[in-house]
């Protein structure tokens, strides 16, 4: 059985959760003394962005009635849970009532900068996909910078199967 572009989505939707999740757990197995480092502090500073950056999208296509900060200023490990449940329930709400035609839906949005854009809904779903990714792997080298362990967040990882006879 084929899977729907939209059931794609929502499985990259659920690895991106489980990403989440692992990078949290690295970000707090770093040891306190490295936690003052400047590369803690920005690894925690990604982290927020990537959530700040999918809330930013929830609000411009209407399922959030509050805009977020683009570029939190002050972001705290503690907090990061809780904002991450936020975001993720509401994500997984969005995806959950939407089909591969509304995917091809073009909506108009406005820019921090001011300027009004048009893409489709696919469009911007790729783009946090691609977003998150990006950022993950510069809190990896960040945490690997001060010694620590990163999360191992490569979707291959997350989606592989074991062959049989393995």
């Amino acid at each position: 059985m084929s899977q729907s572009v939209m059931d794609r989505y929502r499985r990259w939707f659920e690895y991106e959760k489980d990403s989440h999740a692992k990078t949290l757990v690295s970000l707090n197995a770093v040891p306190d003394d490295q936690r003052q480092t400047e590369a803690f502090r920005k690894a925690g500073y990604l982290l927020g962005h990537i959530i700040a950056a999918r809330r930013m999208w929830l609000f411009r296509l209407g399922v959030a009635g509050q805009n977020a900060e683009l570029f939190p200023s002050e972001v705290t490990l503690a907090e990061l849970p809780e904002q991450i449940s936020e975001m993720e329930k509401l994500w997984v709400q969005y995806l959950a009532h939407i089909d591969d035609d509304e995917l091809a839906r073009v909506f108009e949005y406005q820019s921090y900068e001011g300027p009004r854009f048009r893409n489709t809904i696919e469009e911007i779903l790729t783009q946090l996909f691609g977003h998150s990714w990006y950022h993950r792997g510069q809190i990896a080298q960040l945490i690997r910078s001060i010694g620590a362990e990163p999360a191992v967040t490569d979707f291959v990882f997350w989606a592989r199967e074991a062959a049989q006879g393995n």
